[in-house]
């Protein structure tokens, strides 16, 4: 157990701890589910301690100031951990279990750095990987992966979040180029200088894909492409996403992804990413119950550490409930990935399970550091604030119980 951090000599009577040292990692496994990891599985999560162990001191005040250091995602590539499990040959293969683990510790280290790779990995990195030509791949794929280049993917609209299917960004041609025009909200990296995935409908009445939903790559350099960051968050302050206005944007023919050729595409993207939010829900679970049980150990309250009263105690037998159930959600999510059997629904059931269980853990984190619980050198009130952008991006709780609905029933409820 870490020790608190003493006053100096001179303390005055009532100050004799200035620090609680409680964002220490601990390796809670208290069902030893992440015991049997192979030795390259491990080298990874390792990879992702060393880089958290980096990166994660400067993201606090990052986070506190609302700035986005860049740095942060081009060690991220120097990591080689924006890989994110994607097959590809040109691309460093993570299994499965060995990307989840990283998207966990990086989570747990802090909540925008585990959006960066989401973003850059997890959405950018994989739709071209999956959907790009040759040509868009020798030129880019490299340049993503090890963050030289930041990509985004914009698929959100100002007017379509859980609607996204109905998004009404246009793509027209016009001779040898293609006109994009439309509004894009919410989308990281989007105004970082790099590339965009910017999904659009196809807007050729004469055309036999009219209406189809296509990914078109572009420079964010555009001429037309307009983006600003978004000011006022109070959740993932250590990322910037965009407002983006597409004016009339020209890009050549070869600017779409030839695999793209409906929504379809986009939800194959979306699906795989749905993973990766619950391992990372159970990074910041993991966070805020090892912070907890810290603080409960070193705090004095009444003459004995917080951690010998009963209610304190039933307070951590409960997160730890919830973290252990996490941990088994996501171990089996990347054994079915692993086996070739995971079904979409059966990783929005994850993403369901652990953003909810994550929620608790931080609200009963929070209240087990009283009044230190809210300061940020603390940890939990950031990741508490954090999980509640990961609860709602890649699918609300809504949309993923409906989902489950659907395939449980038999029978669709959406609208």
């Amino acid at each position: 157990m870490t020790a608190a951090t003493p006053a100096t000599p001179d303390h005055l009577p009532g100050e004799k701890v200035t620090r609680y040292a409680v964002t220490q990692r601990a390796g809670s496994d208290y069902y030893a589910v992440f015991a049997d990891l192979s030795s390259d599985d491990a080298a990874a999560w390792n990879r992702a301690c060393a880089y958290v162990d980096e990166i994660a001191p400067i993201m606090t005040e990052a986070w506190d100031r609302a700035e986005y250091p860049l740095e942060a995602a081009r060690a991220m590539g120097r990591y080689d951990l924006v890989v994110d499990g994607i097959d590809h040959p040109e691309l460093t293969r993570l299994s499965p279990l060995a990307a989840g683990l990283v998207n966990m510790e990086i989570s747990r280290g802090d909540g925008s750095l585990g959006t960066i790779l989401a973003v850059q990995g997890g959405l950018a990195l994989r739709t071209l990987a999956l959907f790009g030509s040759r040509e868009q791949q020798e030129r880019w794929l490299k340049p993503l992966a090890d963050a030289t280049v930041l990509g985004s993917f914009a698929l959100t609209e100002p007017d379509h979040g859980s609607d996204s299917v109905s998004l009404e960004t246009t793509a027209t041609r016009d001779g040898d180029e293609w006109i994009l025009r439309g509004a894009k909200k919410w989308i990281g990296n989007g105004a970082s200088g790099g590339i965009t995935f910017v999904w659009a409908r196809v807007s050729d009445p004469d055309a036999a894909e009219h209406g189809a939903v296509r990914c078109f790559l572009v420079e964010q350099e555009t001429p037309g492409y307009d983006a600003e960051v978004i000011t006022g968050k109070a959740s993932l302050r250590g990322i910037y996403q965009a407002n983006i206005r597409l004016r009339d944007v020209r890009v050549p023919l070869d600017a779409v992804l030839p695999g793209t050729k409906s929504f379809a595409d986009a939800s194959t993207v979306l699906y795989a990413t749905r993973s990766g939010v619950a391992w990372s829900a159970l990074g910041h679970a993991t966070a805020c119950y090892e912070a907890a049980l810290a603080y409960s150990q070193q705090r004095i309250q009444f003459g004995k550490p917080l951690a010998k009263f009963q209610m304190v105690q039933e307070r951590l037998a409960l997160m730890l409930e919830d973290l252990t159930a996490m941990q088994l959600y996501c171990r089996r999510l990347a054994d079915l990935e692993s086996s070739g059997q995971l079904r979409p629904t059966q990783a929005s059931l994850a993403k369901y399970h652990n953003t909810r269980a994550a929620r608790r853990v931080a609200a009963t984190a929070r209240d087990v550091l009283g009044g230190n619980g809210i300061l940020l050198e603390n940890g939990v009130m950031q990741h508490m604030a954090d999980i509640e952008a990961i609860h709602t991006y890649e699918g609300t709780e809504s949309v993923q119980a409906l989902l489950l609905g659907r395939d449980i029933t038999g029978m669709s409820a959406f609208v």
